[in-house]
């Protein structure tokens, strides 16, 4: 709605003249419906070009028109509400929510409609879907409290006392950008915290706002100095450090998080939410026990969070425990069945079986339409994959489809941009390059990095080289990517030579001093023996920093099949990382990057690098172990080709599947969604031959 409509509606309504209100906001819902196809992309905007003006501008009226649309129909709802037309209110509350699922204020309404009726648990439900939805939202938490008080909860009731309190501390603006950014209004949340903080540099509150929308751009680096300049002024503000610890694993600087997480819990010893988090960082940390007995000691005080519950799952997963992997998920979900997170978990097991009941619940809350984004994004992956194991291939890519196309929304990945990135590698990192800086580096043997694409194989291999006496098998380390964005942000604060270009200029000093570091950050999660894995698979786009680094260290590229690699990744929820599988296109231009690259690789330091394929390990499984252990230097051991017996913590996907015998189900996975895939065959390019799929 343009400034001139809202405010008329909004004088309406204010005089309470809702009939005239309703009259107005239809024709500006007529007038939108208009504008929405004036503004619907021709034939040839459907792929816009990289930084195409035009489309930018034709996105942007778009998106201004569907913000503008949803407000039209909130008004509407609440128009008919304060007329007592219950149904109608309701319609516009669900063309609502059929354009923008998890609308705070969608849920809000549709709350006062349910207290209206009299329906007192069903308003308690939308109230809190508001406040989680969007926080800013004063009238949620007030209502909330209301209903609690009257139920005799005092713990969920005092919980909603302080989530208010704070929220009603906000100073004006601070509290409208933090309305603006719940609402996807990024720009507008920036501006106006940015405008609040010229006059308030050191206002805590405000920093943490600002960080929060840096964060979700991926600024991560100024999230990170907004956080830590904010807890210079307030050390102890407890929820400036929970930021910076989710930052922190976010992008998998563990080191920080943890150490965050150490005093966080020192301040309150008894705060469930700080000893949650610190479950996390044991867990992170393969200190399995301390994880255990810390997830324990909350269940029994809360034996019915559902957060609680899902977190024992994915331990007792990591363990190898299916059974009891499986009885804290469900368990999860019977305290609240529109948990998600926790239908995928049983999904992501990759060997459980969902019933008829299961299938129906997931298609009802789907259908239903209430769930929050990040809900939806996990029951859209779970019920592609029950439908799968029943062979309705077609209902389940239409949910691996549904789950990526929301996954994709929220990222800023483009192929582009990750093309230009691969390209760059093997542009600067030349033979020459090698030569040049030829003995320097930290001479340390070592790691053993696993590298190549999520779901190719990377885990079976580090559980057979794990399976070695003098091998730790250790987790995805991010030190790698860390220090490459290390090395490109220096370089942009010295107006330098970009990374991976300012490798030429590193002095040997700087060299081995980045292999030392890595060596001894990385000793934590080592028990002991010789040589390690570090199974990160983005590594591979960091090969020649590696080499340069750590000359001594080894590395094997694991590479399976294109078609069936790629659509595994496709059908997998990654949530944060391998954003390029969020699409087929994307992630068939990816795989043949990365092959690009490897090739490159392989020609600018021969015979530092071990192809091992997948489908070869399957075929002979000790003729590919006796390989990769000639590789390493080390002897054979028979305990590495009975790895699925070997008792360790996997925090991968895989993790279920390694514990058993070779097997080849994944083999061929790919055929039954064929007619669905042609978007990853053009993107594969060379790297698919039908000729080679044919039998």
């Amino acid at each position: 709605m343009h400034t001139g409509q809202a405010g008329n509606v909004q004088s309406l309504m204010e005089a309470g003249d809702f009939p005239a209100a309703a009259s107005a906001l239809a024709d500006q819902l007529a007038a939108l419906d208009t504008a929405h196809e004036n503004h619907r992309p021709a034939p040839d905007e459907a792929t816009p070009n990289v930084g195409s003006q035009a489309n930018s501008v034709s996105e942007a009226a778009r998106n201004e028109t569907k913000l503008q649309r949803i407000e039209a129909l909130y008004l509407s709802a609440v128009c008919a509400r304060y007329q007592n037309d219950h149904a109608t209110a309701r319609r516009f509350v669900q063309e609502l929510f059929d354009i923008e699922p998890f609308f705070g204020r969608g849920f809000l309404e549709e709350a006062h409609i349910c207290r209206a009726e009299g329906k007192a648990r069903e308003a308690l439900s939308n109230y809190q879907r508001a406040s989680e939805s969007n926080p800013a939202i004063l009238a949620a938490w007030r209502e909330q409290i209301k209903i609690l008080d009257a139920s005799d909860q005092p713990g969920m009731s005092a919980h909603a006392r302080g989530e208010l309190s704070y929220y009603e501390s906000l100073p004006e603006p601070v509290l409208r950008a933090q309305h603006f950014l719940n609402e996807g209004r990024l720009r507008k949340a920036e501006n106006l915290v940015k405008d609040f903080l010229l006059d308030a540099p050191r206002h805590v509150d405000a920093m943490r706002l600002l960080a929060d929308i840096s964060g979700r751009v991926g600024a991560y680096d100024e999230a990170e100095y907004l956080l830590e300049s904010a807890m210079k002024f307030a050390p102890d503000n407890r929820r400036l450090m929970k930021d910076y610890i989710l930052l922190m694993r976010k992008q998998q600087k563990f080191a920080k998080s943890s150490a965050m997480c150490t005093k966080l819990v020192a301040l309150d010893p008894d705060d469930a939410g700080a000893l949650f988090q610190q479950t996390i960082e044991h867990m992170q940390h393969g200190q399995n026990q301390a994880a255990i007995d810390g997830i324990d000691a909350l269940l029994v005080s809360e034996p019915d969070n559902p957060a609680f519950l899902i977190l024992r799952g994915h331990i007792e997963k990591a363990l190898g425990h299916q059974d009891a992997a499986i009885a804290a998920y469900r368990r999860a979900i019977a305290v609240r069945n529109d948990t998600g997170q926790a239908f995928y978990a049983l999904a992501n097991l990759k060997t459980y079986t969902f019933s008829d009941d299961e299938i129906i619940v997931m298609k009802a809350l789907l259908d239903d339409g209430r769930c929050a984004l990040d809900e939806r994004i996990h029951l859209n992956f779970a019920l592609a994959a029950a439908y799968e194991k029943i062979g309705d291939t077609d209902r389940a890519f239409f949910h691996y489809d549904e789950g990526n196309r929301l996954k994709k929304a929220q990222s800023r990945y483009t192929s582009a941009v990750m093309h230009e990135e691969l390209q760059r590698q093997q542009e600067f990192c030349t033979p020459a390059l090698f030569a040049a800086q030829h003995g320097k580096g930290c001479t340390a043997p070592d790691p053993i990095f696993i590298v190549g694409l999520p779901r190719a194989g990377s885990t079976l291999i580090e559980q057979i080289l794990a399976s070695h006496s003098q091998i730790d098998g250790t987790l995805e380390l991010p030190n790698i990517l860390s220090l490459s964005r290390s090395l490109q942000n220096a370089a942009r604060k010295a107006k330098a030579d970009a990374y991976p270009a300012n490798l030429h200029t590193l002095s040997a000093e700087d060299l081995s001093a980045y292999g030392r570091a890595y060596i001894e950050d990385t000793r934590m999660h080592r028990q002991g023996a010789a040589f390690f894995t570090d199974k990160m698979p983005n590594n591979f786009r960091h090969i020649g920093l590696i080499s340069l680094i750590l000359p001594n260290a080894k590395i094997i590229d694991a590479r399976r099949d294109p078609m069936d690699c790629c659509f595994s990744g496709f059908k997998q929820l990654f949530a944060q990382g391998q954003e390029f599988t969020y699409g087929l296109s994307e992630i068939g231009h990816y795989y043949a990057d990365y092959v690009s690259l490897m090739n490159h690789w392989q020609r600018a330091l021969p015979g530092k690098i071990l192809h091992v394929q997948h489908e070869d390990v399957l075929d002979d499984l000790e003729g590919q172990v006796r390989r990769m252990l000639d590789y390493l230097g080390l002897p054979f051991e028979p305990a590495c080709l009975d790895f699925h017996t070997t008792e360790r913590a996997v925090r991968t996907a895989s993790s279920s599947q390694v514990r058993q015998p070779l097997n080849r189900k994944g083999i061929g996975a790919w055929r039954p969604f064929e007619k669905h895939l042609e978007p990853l065959k053009i993107a594969l390019g060379e790297h698919y031959r039908a000729e080679y799929y044919s039998g």
